[in-house]
């Protein structure tokens, strides 16, 4: 027989029951330090060795890598373990405990995207070596008789993908794991996806010269400075978004979104200080290093002779844009099992860094990014064995063909 775990129902309530949120803002952050100790203690009854890594110069956050068989290819079954914060006025169900109605499982990160690793793992049981303490690889349980893993499956749990991408990004400083293909269990709906957008935020500061509203000669205005900064950057996005087409994308060219604004604090006094917030998500193809340096430019152009003193803020780091060819193997066994082409999503995931480690990746979840980050976020059950069945069926093309 194979090693026992859960139900899926029971992992993923006990998942939903951990709080592992994480946030830009410290207050509402916490630890998934728990989360990642529970997938382990799984994985190490599945056979798997695990690897607990924590996340470096951030306290509290840790990765999970948990390998199954040896070798240089293999699959990788990647998730996050964190979820977004909730409106707690807002929910009709209680956001940590698992609630089923409506053939529907309500909780906290049920679709995004907790739910996944409860199915990743009920996937990968019947790949687990025996108990017996014969040398891996192990024949398979019954209905599998004779076939060997002969290739690694791969169980990745990150930290921050919510927030700050720091577990993925750790990762790929790490150089670990390895492997030749990965799948995001993302919410898409049960439909491989192969690209995304890339996101970057910005925050654009202006300092001028306060003073007496009834003379302008008394200061400079901060904020007509970023008036002139905004039509600037509505001219640039305009030029992007002819230059920029993929007709892959629902919105099929890159989006500048002006957030937030604010400056000044009474109308008799001139605005001598003013920040504008945005954010800027390129397609597959565009470098955001390079956007980001024109995006100074300008503005920098704009102002020049204005007298008024500069500063740009890097909100995040930002996450890349994503593109895996339609002709990698990943992708062709992906649309062969969904019976769905593979398509291109506007919101962005850990698949870039995967991706910088040499993987071909995709995201195929089976949740809906429609219920992600909303009050009374849910999975419909009739989504959990589809699921399942893909995932064994990838296990069985990667990790024993």
């Amino acid at each position: 027989m194979t090693a026992k775990i859960p139900s899926v129902l029971t992992m993923i309530s006990e998942l939903i029951a951990i709080p592992s949120v994480s946030c830009v803002n410290q207050a509402q952050d916490q630890s998934n330090q728990a989360v990642i100790e529970r997938l382990a203690n799984w994985c190490n009854d599945l056979g798997f060795n695990t690897d607990i890594l924590p996340v470096p110069n951030h306290p509290g956050k840790f990765n999970l890598v948990a390998t199954l068989g040896s070798g240089d290819g293999g699959l990788v079954l990647a998730g996050h373990t964190d979820t977004v914060p909730y409106d707690a006025g807002r929910w009709q169900n209680d956001p940590f405990r698992l609630t089923e109605a409506d053939n529907r499982l309500y909780g906290l990160g049920t679709a995004d995207m907790k739910a996944f690793f409860a199915l990743a793992l009920t996937a990968a049981a019947p790949f687990s070596p025996l108990l017996s303490k014969a040398p891996f690889p192990s024949p398979l349980s019954k209905g599998n008789k004779g076939e060997f893993l002969r290739q690694p499956l791969i169980i990745l749990a990150t930290a921050d993908e919510e927030s700050t991408m720091s577990g993925a990004r750790a990762l790929v400083a790490a150089g670990h794991p390895k492997a030749r293909y990965a799948v995001i269990g993302e919410p898409t709906g049960l439909r491989p996806v192969r690209m995304h957008k890339g996101i970057f935020m910005e925050a654009i500061r202006l300092r001028g010269q306060s003073g007496h509203s009834s003379d302008p000669s008394l200061g400079n205005n901060a904020l007509e400075g970023i008036y002139q900064v905004i039509g600037e950057l509505l001219k640039w996005r305009k030029q992007l978004q002819a230059t920029h087409v993929n007709p892959l994308f629902h919105i099929p060219v890159p989006t500048m979104n002006l957030g937030h604004l604010h400056g000044g604090d009474n109308p008799n006094r001139i605005c001598a200080d003013c920040e504008l917030q945005l954010d800027l998500r390129p397609l597959p193809g565009m470098d955001m290093e390079e956007l980001r340096a024109v995006l100074r430019q300008r503005v920098q152009q704009v102002l020049e002779g204005s007298g008024l003193e500069i500063e740009f803020v890097p909100l995040s780091e930002g996450t890349p844009a994503m593109e895996t060819s339609a002709q990698t193997e990943i992708v062709q066994v992906a649309e062969r099992l969904t019976k769905h082409t593979a398509s291109a999503v506007a919101f962005g995931t850990e698949a870039p860094y995967l991706t910088a480690l040499g993987m071909d990746t995709i995201v195929l979840g089976p949740g809906d990014i429609a219920q992600a980050h909303q009050p009374d976020e849910f999975i419909a059950l009739n989504r959990l064995q589809p699921m399942i069945d893909v995932l064994t069926q990838l296990i069985r093309h990667f990790c024993l063909g």
